[in-house]
């Protein structure tokens, strides 16, 4: 008898998207004091990200190449910087948060996505979608740092690419 058993990962745990809506929409416009605001030194826009995911549940991994804040001046290289930190959520198989890259139908509020300008070497924003009303760029509204917005329309950037990345949950270890 040959039942075929799904595998599943039982270590990974879920992600919380009511707190991510929750912390995302209490801190659009404002700056936790918990966290230094990097708007002038890179911007904040994957701090605040980062924030969001560690409110929601997402245990800091503070492993050499891991993702983790203790202050301004200590703190991992994938919690500020949207290259680190896609680096980081997507292949970590340790403590922290873990994420996929994904297809526009997939995404889900606290989802993520990443924005490359035109004439930019690299994606350089990170968002997290607030609102999903189809499958569409007209259809996905985010919350930002580093030009504070919430429910704004993802259409509305001058964009060159997008990756989005559907949050799987998090590990504990």
């Amino acid at each position: 008898m040959n039942f075929n058993f799904k595998k599943t990962d039982t270590s990974i745990l879920p992600y919380n998207r009511q707190k991510a809506y929750y912390y995302a929409s209490k801190w659009a416009f404002l700056r936790n004091n918990k966290y230094h605001d990097f708007e002038n030194s890179g911007g904040d826009c994957t701090n605040y990200i980062s924030q969001i995911l560690h409110y929601s549940g997402c245990v800091m991994n503070y492993s050499k190449n891991g993702w983790f804040y203790i202050n301004k001046d200590n703190r991992s290289p994938s919690w500020t910087s949207v290259s680190h930190f896609y680096n980081f959520i997507t292949n970590n198989k340790k403590a922290g948060p873990i994420a996929r890259n994904a297809t526009i139908e997939e995404l889900e509020v606290g989802d993520l996505v990443q924005i490359k300008f035109p004439n930019k070497y690299d994606f350089s924003h990170n968002t997290m979608v607030t609102k999903k009303e189809g499958n569409t760029i007209d259809d996905i509204y985010i919350t930002t740092h580093s030009i504070d917005r919430f429910d704004y329309r993802l259409s509305n950037y001058n964009y060159e690419k997008f990756r989005f990345l559907v949050i799987e949950g998090y590990r504990l270890k």
